[in-house]
């Protein structure tokens, strides 16, 4: 029913003006705001997917991960973005290392995870997971 549909998904933050610039400034993704009818936000991320950004009121931040960036090179990337004043977080359960890496044991697999300004959990994780 729906195999040729162009699903994406959302979520919500409390403050368009600051997601506008972490998703767009500190993350470097493509950012529009291009709804007329409503506030919104959309970020371009690669291989043509969208994801939509929209202010609520009473939001609450998302206690999962809702994106997960695949990236070559985890500790690169946890690098540049504590460069930029991003904090890591550490969950219950992971070990991780000083940055904030979780390593998996039997192999090269890696995540760390971070928040966005509004509380949604976000994460780096090896390409090869």
């Amino acid at each position: 029913m729906f195999e040729d549909t162009k699903a994406f998904s959302g979520f919500s933050v409390d403050d368009l003006g600051r997601a506008k610039e972490f998703y767009g400034g500190t993350l470097g993704l493509r950012v529009t705001e291009d709804e007329p009818r409503m506030p919104l936000l959309t970020l371009h991320l690669a291989g043509g997917a969208k994801v939509m950004v929209y202010a609520k009121d009473d939001h609450e931040p998302a206690s999962f991960t809702i994106l997960n960036f695949p990236v070559a090179d985890v500790e690169k990337a946890v690098d540049e973005l504590t460069a930029k004043g991003v904090r890591f977080e550490r969950y219950g359960g992971f070990e991780a290392d000083a940055k904030g890496i979780v390593r998996q044991d039997d192999g090269p697999a890696a995540i760390a995870w971070f928040k966005d300004p509004a509380g949604n959990v976000l994460s780096v994780l090896s390409e090869s997971v």
